[in-house]
């Protein structure tokens, strides 16, 4: 059973809604995410709420464990997770990021690249660890840089990857 933790817009948690996947709730750090739309079963775990980041994280993981989750998948979820929250879903916290990792991990990747000039671009699907964007690598998909390209416009192009790419290895991940 799966637990989607979102920040924004949510077209990585509908593409999984889309495939079918047994999400049993969906948690956010933003009362505004428009990705909190996309589901019935919704919760906010705002930081301004509580007085630690381990707090919050603690009660979000007690709340996806009460609500059935086994594994969490991170939809643009824009927060590090404390390592607490890892432990409760040990081996079983899964993020996509919009680049070839390990290289250009972090906020910034799309920019990132395009800056250092690369000529491809890719998703990965990988395993939360207390790094950023440092875990084991699930699954990977390269996306060609082409000229002209801007942020947004390779962003898209990225996107498109991501959501094929995640609900795949997501729906493996379940299988197993």
């Amino acid at each position: 059973m799966i637990g989607v933790l979102v920040s924004g817009e949510g077209t990585n948690l509908q593409a999984l809604v889309d495939a079918g996947l047994p999400i049993v709730a969906v948690a956010s750090n933003r009362a505004d995410a428009p990705a909190l739309r996309r589901v019935a079963n919704s919760a906010v775990f705002d930081l301004a709420d509580y007085d630690t980041r381990e707090e919050r994280d603690a009660a979000m993981a007690d709340w996806l464990s009460d609500e059935g989750a086994t594994l969490v998948v991170l939809a643009g979820y824009m927060q590090l997770l404390t390592p607490a929250f890892l432990d409760r879903f040990p081996d079983a916290v899964v993020n996509v990021h919009p680049s070839l990792l390990p290289e250009f991990p972090g906020l910034h990747a799309v920019e990132d690249q395009l800056a250092a000039g690369v000529s491809e671009s890719g998703a990965t699907v990988h395993i939360v660890d207390e790094g950023v964007d440092s875990g084991p690598v699930l699954a990977q998909e390269r996306v060609p840089v082409l000229p002209g390209d801007t942020p947004a416009s390779l962003h898209e192009r990225i996107k498109t990857v991501e959501h094929r790419l995640l609900p795949k290895v997501v729906a493996e991940l379940c299988a197993r």
